[in-house]
C-alpha cells in the first residue's frame, strides 16, 4: 500500500513544486487507508503507531512526496504528543481525535511570528488571547504555517493579556470567522507544503479552548521525548529525499555515454569513488537514525542535546549527499526537467526546522565546557 501511494504522489510531486499548488488528493487517499490517524491511541481508533512505524510511513511518502510528508508529520507528532497527557481537557482531545480518524481533519501547531521568529529561540509571542465573556479572542500573525489550507484545527501559540501573561495554546477551529490566510509561500523547496501566513483577527474561541497555558518558566521541562520524535521524523523524511537524489544520480552515472569516453561514467573512478561518499553519509544516517528510534520505542529516549546534536548531523549529511551528486553531474542535475534539482531544493528546509545549527552548536559547545569545567573542579 504505501509503495503505491510513494509512486502517485511521485506522478504529481514535480507539478506541484512547479506551481506551489497544495495536494489535497494526497491527503484524501491518505485517508482512506487511514494513515491520517496513524499515532492516535487504539483506544480512540487509531493505529497507535510507535515511532519505527510511523517513520517508516514518513520515509515512504517522503520518497513520493516531500511536502505531503512534511504536513503528515505535523499530524503525527500533533497526536503522539496527545497521548497520556492530562493538560488539554478531556473533551476536546477526544474530539480532535475523533474528527482525525472519521473524517481525517489535519491539526498543526502554529509558532513562529514575524518579531518573535522561532520560538526556540525564547521571548514571549505577540499572539495574544484576550477574555471576552465566557470565551477568547484571539489575534495575532503566524509565518510558516505548514498545511495552513487543509488544516482543521489550528494549535496556536500565544498569551494572555495583561503583565503577567501566561504562554501556551489555543485550540482554533480553522473555519472560524476572523482567520485569513494569505498565500505567502514561495519558498525554494517542500513548495506544495502550504506553509503560507496566517492572520487571527479577534478569533472567538470558548474559553476551554485555552488547552494549555503556562507560565513561562514552566515551558523549561524535559522535552526529550517529544523531541525525540520529531528528530525522528524529520531526519527520516530528509534522508529519503537525500535516497532519492542518490538513486537518481546512480541512474545517471550508469546510463549516461558520453562519446569521447565509449562507456558509462559509472565506470570512470570518480564517479564510483563519489557514490561510495554518497552511500557512507546514508549509511551514517541509517545508523543514527535505528539507534534514534529503537532508544525512544524502548522508553530510553536521548536527552533533549543529543537529540538536538542528531538532528544537525543527519540533516548534515543527508544536504551533503544530494549536494555531492549535484557537483559530479553539473547542468543536468541543475535543470528543472530532472527531479535532482528539486530533491536538492527540498533537502536544504531540513536546516530551517528549529532548532537551527547556530542554536544546536553553541548549546552543545555551552555544556561541553560547563562538564569541562566541572572535571576541572573535581582535580582540585
Amino acid at each position: 500500500m504505501l509503495a503505491i501511494l510513494r509512486e502517485r504522489f511521485a506522478a504529481t510531486a514535480a507539478d506541484h513544486d512547479r506551481d506551489a499548488s497544495f495536494p489535497f488528493a494526497n491527503f484524501a487517499a491518505l485517508q482512506e487507508h487511514g494513515l491520517l490517524a496513524l499515532t492516535i491511541a487504539p483506544e480512540r481508533g487509531g493505529r497507535g503507531a510507535d515511532l519505527a512505524e510511523t517513520s517508516r510511513v514518513v520515509r515512504e511518502i517522503a520518497k513520493g512526496d516531500p511536502s505531503t510528508a512534511l504536513v503528515l508529520i505535523m499530524q503525527y507528532l500533533t497526536h503522539a504528543g496527545m497521548r497520556g497527557k492530562d493538560r488539554w481537557p478531556a473533551h476536546l482531545r477526544r474530539r480532535v481525535e475523533a474528527e482525525a480518524v472519521s473524517r481525517g481533519a489535519l491539526s498543526n501547531a502554529l509558532r513562529v511570528e514575524p518579531e518573535l521568529g522561532t520560538p526556540t529561540r525564547g521571548g514571549l509571542p505577540a499572539t495574544t488571547g484576550k477574555r471576552d465573556g465566557e470565551g477568547w479572542r484571539i489575534s495575532g500573525h503566524k509565518l510558516f504555517s505548514t498545511g495552513s489550507p487543509i488544516l482543521s484545527y489550528m494549535i496556536v501559540w500565544g498569551r494572555t493579556e495583561g503583565d503577567d501573561p501566561l504562554v501556551g495554546y489555543f485550540l482554533v477551529p480553522a473555519g472560524s470567522p476572523g482567520i485569513r490566510i494569505e498565500e505567502t509561500w514561495n519558498h525554494a523547496g517542500m513548495r506544495a507544503s502550504g506553509s503560507h501566513d496566517v492572520i487571527l483577527t479577534d478569533v472567538a474561541i470558548p474559553f476551554d479552548h485555552a488547552v494549555d497555558l503556562r507560565r513561562p518558566e514552566e515551558w523549561n521541562e524535559d522535552n526529550s521525548l517529544q523531541l525525540a520524535w520529531m528528530v525522528g521524523l524529520l531526519g527520516s523524511l530528509y534522508d529519503a529525499v537525500a535516497q532519492q537524489g542518490r538513486n537518481w544520480f546512480a541512474e545517471f552515472a550508469s546510463s549516461r555515454i558520453p562519446t569521447n569516453l565509449g562507456a558509462p561514467l559509472s565506470s570512470l573512478y570518480r564517479y564510483q569513488e563519489l557514490l561510495g561518499r554518497i552511500d557512507a553519509l546514508l549509511l551514517n544516517n541509517r545508523i543514527l537514525l535505528q539507534d534514534l528510534i529503537r532508544r525512544t520505542d524502548e522508553g530510553s529516549p536521548p536527552s533533549a542535546s543529543d537529540a538536538q546534536l542528531l538532528k544537525y548531523l543527519i540533516t548534515g549529511n543527508a544536504i551533503d549527499a544530494v549536494a555531492l551528486a549535484v557537483e559530479a553531474t553539473g547542468n543536468p542535475g541543475l535543470t528543472r526537467n530532472n527531479p535532482l534539482e528539486r530533491h536538492y531544493r527540498d533537502v536544504l528546509c531540513s536546516r530551517a526546522h528549529a532548532p537551527q545549527n547556530d542554536s544546536i552548536l553553541t548549546s552543545a559547545g555551552r555544556a561541553g565546557f560547563s562538564r569541562q569545567a566541572s572535571l576541572r573542579r573535581g582535580d582540585r
